[in-house]
Parts: C-alpha cells; structure tokens; sequence
C-alpha cells in the first residue's frame, strides 16, 4: 500500500475521520490495493475488516447513527434512507437510525423551509418552488402538502 501502511492501519485512518459502514471501507480500500493481486488484497481486506468489527472500531449501526445525526438537520427521511443504502447499510441499520428520527421530520422540514421561504408563497408557481426544494431534500409529501399550502400548525 502506498505510504507504508498495512491494510488495517489505512481502514483505521479512515475511521479517525469519520464512522464508515463496512461497505464504504471495502470500496476505499479495494482502490488503496490495487497493486496487489486481487484475491489477496480481497482476503486482506475482508480479515482487517473482521478484526476491526471484532473489536468494535467498526460498527455499521453505530456508523448509520452518526450520518443520521449529521445530517437530520437539513434532510427528510427519503434522503437520509436513500443516501445510508447509497454506502451500503443494511435494512435493519436503517430502520434502526431512522427510528430516533421519528415523527419529528414535519419539525425538520419546517425548520428548513423557514429558513429558506420564511412564508408561504402567494401564488401556485412559488408554491411549486417551495414543494420542489423540499422534494429535493427528501421529506415526505405530506409535510410538503402541509407547509406549502400554510398548514403548518400542530394538527
């Protein structure tokens, strides 16, 4: 490996950085070998990885629990469940992270579209702007429906 490090010394790089999901170390570090042949850096890989999982560096909820966290705030849970599937966490991983979430996303995308729009718009064309953004950052058509149409009470 370039810079001298072993396999499992570049996997805890990564993991100085920030929480990685098994998947997204495998893809990292598959490119970091590549001069190595392949079933080896495979095998490399896959016994670095379980010592790390073995001695709880590597933890895919713990992991899914951090992305969630970071990025709550300015998403809705179809963006959050689309990006933890995008670095390979698992059904239960994301139904577990997702589950500290729950009911507060009507809360998040208020936040979010306050701070973007501050009000409703006051004709169709601003209302479609401000469902479409919303959209775009994942929360649920219903929270959108609420907010745009200037039903953002606690119903």
């Amino acid at each position: 490996m370039p810079g001298g490090l072993s396999v499992k010394g570049q996997a805890l790089r990564y993991l100085a950085r920030r929480e990685h999901s098994r998947a997204e170390l495998e893809r990292k570090l598959q490119r970091r070998v590549q001069d190595l042949p392949q079933a080896s850096a495979r095998q490399q890989i896959a016994a670095a990885l379980d010592a790390l999982a073995a001695t709880g560096l590597l933890s895919e909820q713990r992991a899914a629990e951090a992305l969630v966290r970071a990025r709550a705030g300015r998403n809705g849970d179809l963006k959050l469940r689309q990006e933890m599937r995008q670095r390979g966490f698992g059904d239960e991983d994301i139904a577990q992270a997702l589950a500290s979430t729950a009911g507060a996303e009507f809360e998040r995308a208020r936040q979010v579209w306050r701070q973007r729009f501050g009000a409703p718009a006051p004709d169709a064309a601003g209302r479609a702007k401000q469902a479409r953004f919303l959209a775009g950052r994942g929360f649920s058509a219903e929270a959108i429906s609420r907010l745009v149409q200037g039903r953002d009470d606690a119903d």
